[in-house]
C-alpha cells in the first residue's frame, strides 16, 4: 500500500485514496509522539505571554489528538480528485520543514502536522488552522456561511514555509 512519501503524482488520486493513506499514517502515530510534539510547541511558544502560551500549547495538542482520532475513524465518503500539483507542492514544503527540524520534538511535530494538515486541506477541504485559532491582536479564524476567514492570510501567503497558499480560507477583510 502507498504511503504519503511515495504517492505517484502522475496518476489521478482520489480523496478516498488519500484518506486511506492518511489513515495508515495516523495508525502509526503513538501517544508519546503527540506528547513530544507538545514539547516542541512549548519551545516554540516560549516568548509568548504565559496565558497565550498555555492556550496555544493546549489548543494544538488537543487538535493533534482529536484530528488523529478523526482520521482513523473517518467513514465519510469524499467525492472527487485531489489537485496533485498542489498536493505535491504542499508535501515539498512540509518535507523542507522536516529537513530543517532541529530536535526530536520538532520532528514529531512535523510528522503529525503533515498528516493532520494534509487531511484537513486536501480531504476535508477545511481551513488548515482550526476555527477559533487566535493570532496576535486577538484576531481569530472564523467560519461563516460556508467560508473560512483568516486574519493573516494576505500577510503570510507568499512566505515560502507557510501553508497559507494551500489553505481554503480567504482573507478576513474585517481585519
Amino acid at each position: 500500500m502507498l504511503n504519503i512519501d511515495n504517492i505517484d503524482f502522475t496518476i489521478p488520486l482520489s480523496k478516498m485514496d488519500l484518506l486511506k493513506i492518511l489513515k495508515k499514517e495516523a495508525r502509526n502515530i503513538h501517544i508519546k509522539e503527540i506528547m513530544d510534539a507538545s514539547g516542541y510547541l512549548k519551545e516554540d511558544a516560549k516568548f509568548m505571554p504565559l496565558k497565550e502560551q498555555k492556550e496555544y500549547i493546549e489548543r494544538f495538542t488537543r487538535v493533534f489528538f482529536i484530528r488523529i482520532k478523526d482520521i482513523k475513524e473517518d467513514q465519510t465518503h469524499y467525492e472527487g480528485l485531489v489537485n496533485n500539483k498542489k498536493l505535491k507542492d504542499f508535501l515539498q514544503v512540509l518535507e523542507m520543514q522536516k529537513d530543517e527540524a532541529q530536535s526530536h520534538h520538532e520532528l514529531c511535530f512535523h510528522k503529525i502536522a503533515r498528516i493532520v494538515t494534509t487531511y484537513t486541506a486536501f480531504v476535508r477541504e477545511e481551513s488548515i488552522h482550526p476555527v477559533g485559532t487566535k493570532f496576535p491582536g486577538g484576531f481569530v479564524i472564523r467560519y461563516e456561511n460556508g467560508i473560512y476567514y483568516c486574519p493573516v492570510k494576505e500577510k503570510q501567503i507568499n512566505t515560502p514555509s507557510a501553508r497559507c497558499r494551500f489553505c481554503v480560507s480567504v482573507q478576513d477583510d474585517d481585519v
